[in-house]
């Protein structure tokens, strides 16, 4: 299949968005608090490196309040989410402010301290009390999060030396994609373990090209990323694919659900998971398969009663994920909207030429059951700043699968296309639907391929995608302004709409050692 372009059928209105960031072109120079993210943690300015006068600035980096809200009460989740989102506004804001006088501050850098990182710590410290408050209405007034006020500023450190990417805590790459795997997957759906700090093996990687900013028709690409050291040769890297060992009693069996590739064009920049009632939430375009009543306001009822677009009606679940787009200097119609061009996302939009969507076992048992209206998301928009340990979507090459780029885009030969995969989290709480990050309520199996204590084996979703693009550098999937349009910030979001009749049946596929459709 060709590469197509799809025009959105709705674009969200403006309101509360999501983060930002700032390219300070030309050379601007920043000498304020600066420091290399190095890996998740509870500062956006974590001990490490400062950076001396004269290195020019990339990026705003914020500590992410969300993921240090493990525990909040139900009574208290829409508020906290709503603030949350008003605290991304707070850092699209900065941007702005950044992007208009970014002149000004390679003049002044105390410009960037007094006129914009200062008065956004205000704002977020003001949001982040509301945020305690309402929680304190319900439990225990959350402790420690002032800490998490102040922002800092920082370079496209793309060696990672500060120890960010390859470090993480078991929930990250490796963990998910080392278990589970398999169950008639291998190579064809790019799960390979080991794919951090041995990756992006490549002669100078960027092969004398322009990264991304000039397209193949010499149209120069406009946006804040990627950059050519974000692109390697899929060539130059070794095989690093292993798969896990079945053991006696493993669930072998898969069950796929066709659902399209999006040809139908539902786009949007919402969130409904992170950021429900929120236009705009997501502050980057996402590909939507499956259910088609999806946006910020979509409630369970309306996903149950929404359109689909599977091949079985029983599967009304959603899939979505970040577009990617040929940076050709094309303009979509999106150009001027939220969560295209305003939000730095430009370039022509691709239509996957294949979307895979295939639900596999546990190599050490038998799965059960996912409650219906599950969420889960998998990889982390913000892990450039945040760090890897939530990372987890796998680059790769067709014909080449069995070598699998964690934070580089793939440099494929003539005749071979992209490939995107993700490994969602394959095990459940028991009891919970979603959790106050998005993230405890499921996990990763263990390296030995079970669930961790207290968590209960699901059937597991893996995702292919599939894209026809010119070979060489020059595309990029869309991400929030500030996380530069980094592949380690690729991610997927799933919402279980299974009928009970048909997820009784993914069950049994799976559980039986059988192939379904």
């Amino acid at each position: 299949m060709g590469r197509t372009s799809r025009k959105r059928s709705t674009l969200a209105n403006r309101a509360i968005v999501a983060s930002a960031a700032l390219i300070l072109g030309g050379g601007g120079l920043i000498a304020v608090n600066v420091y290399a993210s190095a890996g998740e943690g509870a500062s956006g300015s974590p001990p490490g490196r400062t950076w001396n006068t004269g290195t020019q600035m990339s990026t705003i980096d914020c500590p992410d309040v969300g993921n240090e809200l493990p525990d909040v009460p139900d009574e208290a989740r829409w508020e906290v989410d709503r603030e949350l989102a008003a605290m991304d506004t707070q850092i699209t804001d900065a941007y702005q402010q950044f992007a208009d006088r970014k002149d000004e501050i390679s003049r002044d850098p105390n410009l960037a301290e007094n006129a914009v990182l200062g008065p956004l710590k205000a704002k977020r410290t003001a949001s982040i009390d509301r945020i305690a408050t309402a929680v304190e209405r319900n439990a225990d007034r959350p402790q420690g999060l002032d800490g998490l006020a102040p922002c800092s500023l920082r370079a496209d450190d793309n060696n990672h030396d500060g120890g960010g990417y390859g470090a993480g805590d078991g929930q990250g790459q490796d963990a998910g994609q080392d278990a589970g795997q398999g169950n008639d997957q291998g190579a064809d759906q790019g799960q390979g373990g080991d794919q951090g700090a041995d990756q992006g093996q490549g002669d100078d990687q960027g092969q004398g090209q322009d990264g991304g900013q000039d397209g193949d028709n010499g149209q120069e690409q406009q946006g804040n990323g990627p950059e050519a050291s974000d692109f390697v040769d899929i060539q130059s890297v070794q095989p690093n694919v292993d798969r896990p060992r079945q053991r006696r009693g493993a669930s072998r069996g898969t069950f796929t659900t066709d659902c399209g590739r999006n040809e139908n064009g539902k786009f949007n920049p919402d969130n409904v998971i992170v950021a429900p009632g929120v236009s705009n939430g997501a502050h980057h375009m996402h590909d939507y398969v499956g259910n088609q009543a999806n946006d910020a306001f979509a409630s369970d009822d309306d996903l149950a009663n929404g359109d689909t677009s599977c091949r079985n009606q029983g599967d009304k679940s959603t899939y979505y994920w970040p577009v990617l787009r040929l940076q050709n200097g094309t303009a979509e119609n999106d150009a001027e909207a939220d969560g295209g061009g305003k939000d730095q996302n430009i370039g022509e939009i691709q239509t996957p030429s294949q979307v895979t969507l295939k639900f596999v076992g546990n190599p050490t048992g038998k799965v059960t059951a996912m409650p219906r209206f599950l969420r889960i998301i998998t990889g982390d928009a913000k892990a450039f700043t945040n760090g890897d340990a939530n990372a987890n979507a796998s680059w790769s090459c067709t014909g080449f699968e069995n070598r699998q780029l964690k934070d580089k885009y793939p440099i494929c030969p003539d005749g071979s296309q992209v490939v995107r995969s993700f490994a969602f989290q394959s095990c459940w709480d028991g009891q919970n639907t979603d959790s106050a990050n998005h993230r405890t309520h499921v996990a990763f199996a263990q390296d030995n391929g079970r669930c961790p204590n207290g968590f209960r084996a699901i059937p597991q979703l893996v995702q292919r995608i599939v894209y026809d693009v010119p070979p060489g550098p020059g595309f990029a999937v869309d991400s929030f302004p500030e996380q530069l349009h980094k592949p380690v910030t690729d991610h997927g979001d799933f919402i279980n709409v299974f009928d009970d009749n048909l997820m009784k049946k993914v069950v049994s596929c799976i559980n039986g050692g059988r192939k379904c459709r």
